[in-house]
């Protein structure tokens, strides 16, 4: 197919040739593009406002395979992650470095 995107790997011999970004794809509505391109802003503006990619703390919190969750702390950021297909959670304890109540700024669930 000739719009394909592939990644490097070994299987194509680590080629950077068919990897690229289509960001036309999220304006054509029959498609559902336009989500990630909504979630790529969205993880745009709060990396503006918050700046955890420079910053020097990391630390995993949680990591539960079980569940398919991730938490970690990035910065002044604690960003938890659910990667299960089917489950939503309510009321997740998840333990940080801040002994105070936390706010949600991005929810994607």
């Amino acid at each position: 197919h000739p719009e394909w995107v592939d990644f490097p790997r070994p299987e194509n011999e680590w080629s950077y040739h068919l990897c690229r970004r289509r960001w036309d794809l999220a304006e054509d509505e029959e498609l559902r593009y336009k989500f990630f391109q909504a979630f790529d802003e969205m993880m745009q503006a709060c990396e503006n406002r918050f700046q955890w990619l420079a910053s020097d703390h990391q630390f995993v919190s949680l990591k539960n395979e079980w569940d398919k969750v991730i938490a970690f702390e990035r910065g002044d950021v604690l960003i938890v992650v659910n990667f299960h297909a089917t489950m939503s959670y309510q009321g997740y304890r998840i333990g940080s470095q801040w002994n105070e109540p936390l706010r949600i700024v991005l929810d994607t669930d």
